[in-house]
């Protein structure tokens, strides 16, 4: 028997509609957050960068009930915003991962591969390339009736534009708040080219999805 708002489109109605999978995922992203926030190591600049984080997720049964994704698609979705909620917990500059290599293995990564500093916002541009080609491909597919190839298109140069947004909106808040609050925010850690780096790992990223789902629907 229907539930009497199952066809209503109020925030409830929509929410009960998404499949129980992605209930899960967001879920799992909520508890992500306020895990991330607990006993904060950087409460004066780390909780903004979860904002963004819980807007989508207050969004996300209307987005989802009016653009249908597979499982698979939230799944990337959910993936890359784990990735990000951890790295705001550390304001991305200051994810422990020498730490954590070294209680695992003995070794840091830092200095197994000569880096010369925390590469942790490199990971999750290149995780944004990665993992949001699949999902916004689907999209235009389903949504805008795109042939796949020009959804893959579409998808890669998202990715790019959306890197380049970012970028300049941080260059943008350099000039709009203080000095200290900008460096800690944008975590360039002193590299003149990070914009630029941040850009190509991302782009990468994506070219990497692109590939590979041309390939899977050539041999499709």
């Amino acid at each position: 028997m229907q539930r009497p708002d199952a066809g209503g489109t109020s925030y409830l109605a929509r929410h009960r509609r998404l499949p129980h999978r992605q209930l899960a995922m967001l879920g799992a992203l909520a508890l992500a957050v306020i895990a991330a926030n607990i006993r904060q190591p950087f409460p004066e600049i780390a909780p903004l960068q979860h904002i963004p984080t819980v807007i989508l997720l207050l969004a996300a049964p209307m987005l989802l009930d009016r653009f249908r994704l597979s499982d698979r698609s939230v799944l990337a979705l959910t993936g890359f915003f784990l990735l990000h909620t951890l790295a705001g917990r550390y304001t991305y500059s200051n994810v422990p991962y020498d730490d954590w290599a070294r209680a695992l293995t003995g070794h840091d990564i830092s200095g197994t591969f000569g880096m010369a500093r925390n590469d942790f916002d490199r990971v999750v541009h290149f995780s944004f390339g990665l993992l949001w080609v699949g999902p916004f491909a689907e999209l235009v597919r389903r949504h805008a009736g795109m042939s796949r190839k020009a959804a893959i298109w579409m998808a890669f140069l998202f990715v790019g534009a959306v890197s380049a947004l970012y970028e300049i909106f941080e260059w943008l808040l350099t000039m709009m708040v203080a000095s200290d609050l900008a460096a800690d925010y944008n975590g360039q850690q002193g590299d003149p080219w990070d914009s630029q780096k941040d850009m190509a790992m991302a782009i990468v990223g994506a070219a990497i999805a692109g590939m590979w789902l041309w390939r899977r629907g050539e041999r499709g």
